[in-house]
């Protein structure tokens, strides 16, 4: 069976405090967007894993894991996983979260194993704070360190987004790193109901990391001239996005690029 992972992207995002077990409280808008891989899962006597598309670090795939996970508790057939690439890795769009959720969702489909939506957020969580975003998939407020879910309203339609992830490597360590938490001034859920234009969102993690990679406020400044209503960096970085009322003019050298009307 063929699955499609999609990536997301988050508006606005409050570093809110810093937990007694290291991590942090954030607060933030998951939006889901159609840039896509393919997971295709296949009854296999000779199992395995196999990755094409665009080159990820070595060790074992958030796929594997998450297979493991469900196999330890359900009596699935062995399978060969194939995942081709194209969400751009550490470019905060969440894309190896997406995968190891649509793992479980086409495990869970395919072999009839009954787990709902629910549990199959608790197995998420155990793979990363954001894969419980990608079972109900659907555009949420985020708490917690992100695994605190709630459905929202937002009215992007008929906008056109653009998304583009840098050549750049942003070390997530050093992003937080670079942050003093504290609560948030006002709603994002609030926020969200009023005009683009009005929005006062903004990525916490923007100031420090633009400091040490000019390059992605370079870009975010040809997004913003190019007539964005709005503008932000996703997650931790290092993919920066613009939402416009018509698509605009836009040409990225190195960059990799995607566009969709919503």
């Amino acid at each position: 069976m063929l699955f499609f992972p999609n990536a997301k992207i988050n508006i606005g995002l409050n570093i809110v405090s810093k937990r007694e077990d290291g991590y942090h409280n954030l607060e933030t808008i998951f939006y889901p967007i159609g840039w896509k891989d393919v997971l295709e899962i296949i009854p296999s006597s000779t199992p395995g894993f196999k990755c094409t598309g665009i080159t990820v670090e070595g060790g074992e795939n958030l796929c594997e894991k998450a297979l493991k996970l469900l196999k330890a508790d359900y009596d699935i057939p062995d399978v060969f996983i194939h995942l081709h690439k194209n969400i751009p890795t550490g470019s905060g769009l969440g894309g190896g979260s997406s995968d190891a959720a649509f793992t479980l969702i086409g495990l869970n489909q395919q072999f009839n194993l009954g787990i709902s939506n629910e549990e199959l957020k608790g197995y998420a969580l155990r793979l990363g704070a954001d894969c419980p975003f990608f079972i109900d998939n659907v555009p949420s407020f985020a708490s917690g360190v992100g695994e605190e879910l709630i459905p929202v309203n937002i009215d992007l339609k008929g906008h056109h987004l653009v998304v583009v992830k840098a050549d750049v490597f942003v070390s997530t360590s050093k992003a937080f790193s670079g942050v003093t938490p504290k609560p948030s001034d006002f709603s994002l859920v609030d926020e969200i109901q009023k005009p683009l234009s009005d929005w006062r969102l903004k990525n916490d993690f923007e100031d420090s990391i633009f400091e040490h990679h000019p390059k992605l406020l370079a870009i975010k400044n040809t997004l913003t001239e190019a007539g964005a209503i709005y503008t932000s960096m996703s997650g931790s970085g290092s993919s920066i996005y613009g939402l416009f009322s018509s698509k605009p003019p836009l040409s990225f050298n190195d960059e990799a690029v995607f566009y969709q009307q919503l």
